[in-house]
């Protein structure tokens, strides 16, 4: 895959930055790890520049995260409800759960969406709950743009400094990403457990009240 996202860039310049960048918020396989640094290596051999490399790369993923919040309004809350009130007995979720996480997302989402911008595939995936809350769009770019624009400018940066050296950059972004992933993993599983035991909590306190 490198050499393809590479020789794609090589021949297309800004306009393969940007669809890369596109390409891999829509699809999180595809690495900016990889289109990053190399965009920022591209500039010291090319006449491309880093803030035309920049400027390329986040109207890239800002494309991208347009698509992924479209998905998202589609799946909007109140039809997550109406699946889940046919479906969510197998799973073990409410309405009422799907309600208190979609107040919650209009609480703290803007910063949410800011912050997850720079964390590994979640930078993606997080334009979907920002359209399914119904996120004003003006305000998701905004703060999808400043996230955005700090991931991407340390990666071109750090790819022009290193120089043919770039690929050093994506050993350290693997074990970014892989401490990233245990983190949201370890963090499913104890909402999971909280969740679980919450709902045998009220179950046993329902049983009790009608005794």
């Amino acid at each position: 895959m490198k050499t393809w996202i590479t020789d794609f860039m090589e021949q297309f310049g800004y306009l393969g930055i940007m669809l890369m960048l596109a390409f891999e918020n829509i699809f999180p396989p595809i690495p900016s790890e990889i289109i990053l640094p190399f965009g920022g290596f591209m500039t010291t051999t090319s006449d491309l520049t880093i803030p035309g490399v920049l400027i390329a790369a986040t109207i890239g993923s800002l494309l991208g995260a347009v698509v992924l919040y479209w998905i998202g309004r589609l799946l909007d809350v109140s039809r997550l409800e109406r699946i889940v009130e046919r479906w969510g007995g197998w799973l073990r979720i409410s309405a009422k759960d799907i309600r208190r996480a979609d107040a919650w997302f209009d609480k703290y989402g803007y910063w949410t969406v800011l912050f997850c911008r720079m964390i590994p595939l979640v930078r993606s995936l997080i334009s979907i709950p920002a359209g399914m809350s119904g996120m004003k769009f003006g305000q998701f770019m905004l703060f999808s743009a400043i996230g955005t624009l700090g991931w991407n400018t340390l990666l071109i940066l750090l790819g022009a400094a290193l120089g043919e050296s770039w690929e050093d950059i994506t050993g350290y972004m693997d074990t970014y990403s892989n401490i990233v992933y245990i983190g949201i993993a370890a963090g499913v599983v104890l909402l999971g457990v909280l969740f679980i035991r919450r709902r045998q909590a009220a179950g046993k306190a329902r049983s009790q009240t009608t005794k």
